[in-house]
């Protein structure tokens, strides 16, 4: 996310301290404020393949080459990127940078809306309530129904499937 100098939003947090309500409306005020937005999606298979941090890496640059401007600096939570532009790794990221968290949120909801989308093909894994993540209802229907093609092999509780 490249943000206009100055600009300042207000309830814009870590993503991981706002509610659904919060992260929704934050999401579209960040779109319609921000000089450019970029998203990068990496494939379960990819993740797989090459384990989530570097997964989340390559989705990272592939984000800054959506963005419709070139960044004159990036600020990057708690990781270094292989770009051609000047950088900086900054710890808890989302909590001390307002690029960074506003990065966070349009991350979260992009995921959280996937997830909605997948619950609607697969709606016995409980996606719109779970995003996803290991909670019983999710656990519970992998062993009922087993994986989606949208599940990750590496998934911890999906590995114990196939042994």
């Amino acid at each position: 996310v490249v943000l206009p100098r100055g600009l300042k939003l207000l309830g814009l947090d870590d993503s991981k301290k706002m509610n659904d309500s919060q992260k929704e409306q934050m999401y579209e005020e960040i779109m319609a404020s921000a000089i450019a937005v970029g998203v990068g999606i990496i494939s379960n298979e990819i993740i797989d393949e090459i384990n989530i941090y570097e997964a989340t890496k390559v989705a990272m640059v592939e984000a800054v080459k959506q963005l419709s401007v070139s960044p004159e600096y990036a600020l990057i939570d708690a990781m270094k990127l292989p770009l051609a532009i000047p950088q900086q790794s900054i710890i808890k990221g989302d909590a001390n940078s307002v690029s960074i968290a506003a990065a966070s949120v349009i991350a979260k909801v992009t995921r959280d809306r996937l997830m909605k989308e997948y619950d609607e093909k697969y709606p016995q894994y409980g996606f719109k309530r779970n995003m996803g993540y290991g909670t019983q209802e999710h656990l519970d229907a992998l062993t009922e129904y087993g994986i989606t093609p949208w599940h990750r092999l590496s998934f911890a509780p999906v590995k114990e499937l196939e042994k």
